[in-house]
């Protein structure tokens, strides 16, 4: 684990989160033959992620994006979901994948999982590219899982830091 400027140990690397992409990628893609999915990033932390995941897929594939709070500028979710963007885009009879940051309580992802869900997709899974399953309050599914890690706070490749370093091409931890 090498140290970048300004952050702490490095905890994935740049060549280590596009292998990982690239093989969720072909999954989905195994998943979904014949069908059209359709990508819904959720905003902020996930549109790193998001893109990267697009473009490796490589098929036909629609997307959207929406926006939900549960941390403000904390480092703790408030255990208070608020949606802050809508889909641009009806979602019925369409198969969604709902791709997120990082699953942390499970509470945002649940209540996303339920509001999407009563908007009639024909099917509904998660892609999320981090899971802190020690923190875990409320169990929810992810069917396309980039990487298991500890109770630690983490940011670069898209999650911030006091929206901050969302710009570095790897995921760090605080010292």
């Amino acid at each position: 684990m090498s140290l970048a400027p300004g952050t702490g140990p490095v905890q994935i690397t740049q060549e280590q989160l596009q292998a990982r992409i690239v093989e969720l990628a072909a999954k989905i893609r195994d998943d979904y033959r014949g069908r059209e999915p359709h990508l819904i990033c959720v905003l902020n932390g996930a549109f790193m992620f998001h893109a990267d995941l697009v473009r490796a897929l490589g098929v036909p594939c629609t997307i959207d994006f929406l926006q939900a709070s549960s941390y403000g500028d904390a480092k703790q979710s408030s255990g208070e979901v608020r949606l802050v963007k809508d889909l641009q885009f009806p979602l019925s009879d369409r198969h969604v994948i709902l791709v997120e940051d990082i699953v942390d309580t499970g509470i945002t992802m649940n209540y996303l999982l339920h509001y999407l869900e009563g908007r009639g997709p024909a099917s509904l899974k998660v892609a999320a590219l981090l899971s802190k399953p020690s923190r875990r309050k409320v169990e929810v599914p992810v069917e396309y899982l980039g990487f298991t890690i500890p109770d630690a706070f983490v940011y670069g490749y898209g999650l911030d830091r006091s929206q901050y370093d969302r710009n570095l091409p790897f995921i760090t931890s605080q010292d």
